[in-house]
């Protein structure tokens, strides 16, 4: 039987991303620290070896790379710097341009929905999503627990927002801005499904005497989404943003959101990387990018910029007892040449934080690891593991709370939760209502928001 090798497939990887996928030598580390190793049909480190022969049909039949939850770990450890995630998305990307009918059908569609509301509205539309998603998959009763929950407890936005852009044609000069003045980039889920987090966020940051500042018409940063899909797109959008918080004089932009830190990073480097690809995208939206925003997690602006001696000075009811389980999840420090980070497997920022409150943060196995991410809404069950052994390990631990720093790991975790047969039972609750908590803003923390009550853990320690 004659064997035919091709480098075609090879090259196109390397003519849209700049990954050589022939640096692989088989080290298998992406597949050993890979979540979902175990639900793919093809192990990462098989996918590269299949393109590095050109086997173009295994390649695109496989479900692996839709499956891929982008949490950035094969890219992280990878010994050969290879970005494993980005070919992951680039395989995803050329299937859906080729018109390859997708391995998994259902996130394809979510991928796609996701991106129309954006590109209508401007922001994403989660109601809008989750509903046309179990309508068009023929599953109209998803969730419709977990949905009337969420009702309940406010965290459904009906209606959507429509973004009315605006630019500035003559930009404010930085020097001009208050030195307190921060930009403040919520996303989407901190105006519906996450207004806890930005309330306690801007609770919080008044509080140590920084003014968030969120500028008119800025839009949705694409997520997951657009970089599965559309590299160009995933770019552009964190770009029209960044254009418009300059515009306003602002020196730096601080994101509670982990997806929306990420993306905005991710852009900055790439536009930096590529000038060809900076000069299409400011043709595109019409504006020039000085590249003069610094670009800011909200742990890394507290801890860093504000101080812990300053938020200490600050605390008027000690977290003294409280256990707390500090999660990252993925994107607020891998891959590291992106966000910064200089402990990505292992950071402490907010065990730092915690710390300075009063609070006594553990040890633990599973800060870092993947809750499933976006595939929440599709890969449903391989969710509930994956959320549900973060849980598990946080409370065998002995953490009497889990704090989170990005949406969609809340969303997994507390809301989730209730999905999760013989799951312990644990606040998961934004790591800044437990700092508006100890400053003595217990009403701004919206604790009435969250789905697994976080009351009894806090009263239990003297707290509420």
């Amino acid at each position: 039987m004659e064997t035919r090798l091709s480098t075609a497939l090879a090259e196109r990887i390397r003519k849209a991303t700049g990954e050589n996928v022939y640096l692989c030598y088989q080290c298998i580390k992406c597949t050993s620290g890979c979540p979902l190793a175990e639900h793919f049909d093809l192990a990462p480190n098989q996918v590269m070896r299949a393109a590095q022969l050109g086997m173009e049909d295994r390649v695109f039949a496989s479900r692996t790379p839709w499956l891929c939850a982008s949490c950035q770990t094969c890219t992280t450890r990878c010994p050969q710097g290879i970005d494993v995630a980005r070919v992951m998305d680039f395989i995803v990307g050329d299937a859906i341009g080729r018109g390859i009918k997708p391995a998994v059908p259902e996130i394809a569609l979510f991928n796609k929905v996701f991106l129309r509301y954006a590109n209508l509205l401007g922001r994403s539309y989660e109601l809008g999503l989750l509903a046309e998603m179990n309508l068009r998959t023929l599953h109209p009763f998803k969730d419709i627990g977990l949905g009337l929950e969420m009702f309940k407890h406010r965290k459904i936005k009906v209606l959507p927002t429509v973004v009315r852009k605006s630019r500035r044609k003559a930009p404010i000069a930085p020097a001009s801005r208050p030195t307190n003045e921060v930009g403040y980039f919520p996303g989407c889920s901190l105006h519906s499904m996450a207004v806890e987090f930005d309330r306690s966020t801007r609770a919080v940051l008044g509080a140590l005497g920084i003014k968030p500042v969120e500028p008119e018409g800025w839009v949705c940063c694409g997520s997951t989404p657009a970089h599965r899909v559309d590299h160009h797109l995933a770019t552009r959008l964190p770009l029209e943003s960044l254009i418009l918080f300059e515009q306003e004089g602002l020196s730096e932009v601080t994101l509670p959101c982990a997806a929306c830190f990420n993306r905005f990073r991710a852009a900055a480097r790439d536009i930096r990387l590529d000038p060809a690809l900076r000069e299409d995208l400011e043709r595109e939206v019409g504006h020039s990018y000085h590249d003069s925003v610094q670009i800011t997690s909200l742990p890394d602006l507290i801890v860093e910029r504000i101080g812990l001696e300053r938020v200490e000075k600050q605390v008027k009811k000690p977290l003294e007892g409280l256990k707390v389980a500090c999660y990252y999840g993925c994107l607020l420090t891998r891959p590291p040449g992106v966000t910064g980070a200089a402990r990505a497997e292992y950071p402490e920022t907010i065990d730092h934080l915690m710390r300075a409150l009063g609070a006594t943060p553990l040890d633990w196995d599973r800060k870092v690891a993947c809750c499933g991410a976006s595939l929440s809404a599709t890969e449903t069950e391989i969710v509930l593991e994956m959320s549900g052994e973060i849980l598990a390990n946080a409370k065998a631990r002995g953490a009497d709370v889990v704090a989170v720093a990005c949406p969609l790991c809340h969303t997994n975790l507390d809301g989730r939760q209730t999905q999760m047969e013989g799951s312990p039972i644990i606040p998961a609750m934004y790591f800044t209502q437990l700092v508006a908590i100890a400053l003595g803003l217990p009403g701004q923390a919206a604790l009435d928001r969250n789905m697994i009550n976080p009351r009894p853990a806090l009263a239990g320690r003297g707290l509420l």
